[in-house]
């Protein structure tokens, strides 16, 4: 049976911008009530008007998922307000771009914190509920959680100890009849690029990259309801990330070599040979 989408409620974090804007909005379309979860209260409430104007139901809860006591409080407001959680998106998350050689140790902590226990924080506590309503646990991944990307190794290794949580989640709850889902689209037309952080902390604000030529937020917001129908454990949304996810226990050193040279033609590389 195709899994409906129709009333049931779905937590969204980092949904002011991007690919979480994108992926309430088709929540939104697809019948779901969704509460939208950012640090920007005039971003989220100028899409729950947005959403609640067409016809939907958004409720926007201001958060900083780093903040366990914040994430706490978001899902006991999402439960007083819908009466139960069906879905977690766990899409806020930042970037980097600096090497390790130069940057500020304190930077790789930021990014864990956001990416990684952002993730944990907000799963801890809506985890009895997707257990009770055997329903979806997402994680919006990156490649750089398959293999390592140079110049973001903060990046990097927060998507990796996403993946490592999220897979442990799935096992761990085999039997419960909760669907986990691990979603790398690939670099993907949004803002990530103008806040990554720089080798001391400050944002890049720019972008290496055209953005025009990049995946649109809506196909990936897309394919995160189609990877849930499918029930979709891993999926990358590019051949690039699936050539580098599938070659690299063949032939590593061609995909390392291969990665180094794609990250290296961007402007500004922060790579030395």
């Amino acid at each position: 049976m195709a899994y409906n989408f129709k009333g049931k409620v779905v937590v969204v974090t980092g949904a002011s911008s991007g690919i979480g804007l994108a992926i309430s909005r088709e929540f939104a379309s697809a019948g779901s009530r969704v509460a939208i979860v950012a640090r920007s209260g005039n971003r989220l409430a100028e899409l729950a008007d947005e959403i609640n104007s067409n016809g939907g139901e958004a409720f926007a809860i201001v958060t900083d998922v780093t903040d366990e006591m914040q994430c706490q409080s978001m899902v006991e407001k999402c439960i007083e307000r819908f009466g139960r959680l069906d879905i977690l998106i766990n899409n806020a998350g930042i970037s980097m771009r600096a090497s390790f050689a130069d940057s500020d140790i304190n930077v790789l902590r930021r990014v864990m914190e956001v990416n990684f226990w952002g993730t944990v924080n907000c799963t801890k506590y809506a985890l009895p509920h997707l257990i009770a309503n055997r329903g979806v646990l997402v994680g919006i991944s990156s490649v750089a959680g398959f293999h390592g990307l140079p110049g973001r190794t903060g990046y990097s290794a927060s998507k990796f100890a996403m993946h490592g949580f999220l897979e442990t989640i799935r096992i761990e709850n085999f039997f419960s009849g909760m669907h986990v889902m691990i979603l790398a689209p690939g670099f993907t037309a949004s803002n990530i690029r103008y806040h990554a952080l720089t080798a001391d902390g400050s944002e890049q604000g720019e972008t290496p990259r055209k953005e025009d030529k990049m995946v649109q937020p809506e196909y990936v917001a897309r394919w995160v309801l189609k990877g849930i129908r499918k029930k979709k454990r891993n999926k990358i949304l590019t051949w690039n990330g699936r050539f580098i996810a599938f070659f690299q226990r063949i032939i590593p050193w061609i995909v390392d070599w291969t990665i180094f040279r794609l990250m290296d033609s961007e402007p500004g590389s922060p790579l030395k040979k």
